[in-house]
């Protein structure tokens, strides 16, 4: 089993839900990511989900569009990416990291290449936003099963049961539910629409299930708390790094921190209904 799956194991059996926070790669510098990793585990992160800079990152909004520019102006490249992981392994041999992109940098290292590589270093799973499990079986899938990699799919309120079939036969590790229409950093969540999403998925989907998507305060993070496995903060804790995006590494790492308190402690007020 996975480290994810460990992971999840783990959690579940003492009533708690993963706290799983997102940071681009290379931003605002490269020479500041693996200490952010650090940094986040620290501050309570559970897993840690990676982003590869990508030049079109059609699924993202601005927030992490930006981001993403802050890295590619440094030239941060998915071999660096991979670098990045084994530094932190150095250190860090539990969490969980996944590695959340898309498809042109894996397809120009080589499916079979990258999951060696990618195994070798210590990253867990991959999310691949534009490789849908209907186009997973080209090479994709194989490469990842392969080496033991985590294959993560996405699963949105409009996705239909024959896709979610396909996620149960193909991915491992977790689905990420994007909780709602739109890009990363919308801003039109529901939790009571989400939760009868959530129900549904979950009749076709065994998986554990990662929300995310417009999670953006702690009190948004303690309700889908409460209906996932899993709460997934992208472009609120990279909004923050923005803010200080020209400052030292010091001070991107302290801001980092103080932007995890309130998601930490949201997730934790729902952990404590749920062992109550």
């Amino acid at each position: 089993m996975s480290r994810i799956g460990q992971t999840f194991d783990r959690l579940k059996a003492a009533g708690r839900t993963a706290l799983v926070p997102y940071i681009t790669a290379g931003d605002p510098h490269p020479d500041y990511t693996v200490e952010m990793m650090h940094a986040l585990v620290e501050a309570g992160a559970d897993m840690l989900e990676l982003g590869v800079p990508f030049s079109d990152p059609m699924a993202d909004g601005p927030v992490i569009q930006k981001a993403t520019e802050r890295a590619l102006a440094h030239g941060t490249s998915l071999a660096q990416v991979l670098e990045m992981v084994e530094q932190f392994r150095q250190r860090d041999d539990a969490t969980p990291v996944i590695l959340m992109g898309y498809a042109n940098p894996i397809e120009a290292m080589g499916y079979v290449p990258f999951a060696v590589r990618a195994r070798e270093v210590g990253v867990d799973g991959v999310l691949t936003v534009d490789i849908p499990p209907e186009e997973a079986e080209d090479g994709y899938y194989e490469a990842l099963a392969s080496e033991g990699l985590d294959r993560v799919f996405l699963a949105a309120p409009t996705t239909p049961v024959s896709r979610l079939a396909q996620i149960e036969r193909l991915g491992s590790g977790f689905v990420y539910y994007v909780s709602l229409k739109g890009v990363t950093g919308a801003d039109q969540l529901d939790a009571e629409d989400v939760a009868t999403h959530v129900a549904q998925l979950r009749e076709h989907v065994s998986l554990p299930v990662g929300i995310g998507f417009g999670i953006r305060n702690g009190e948004r993070a303690e309700a889908m708390a409460r209906l996932g496995d899993a709460v997934i903060v992208g472009s609120a804790l990279v909004n923050e790094i923005e803010a200080v995006w020209h400052a030292d590494k010091a001070a991107v790492i302290e801001r980092l921190r103080a932007a995890m308190a309130p998601f930490r402690a949201g997730v934790d007020r729902a952990d404590k209904e749920k062992q109550a």
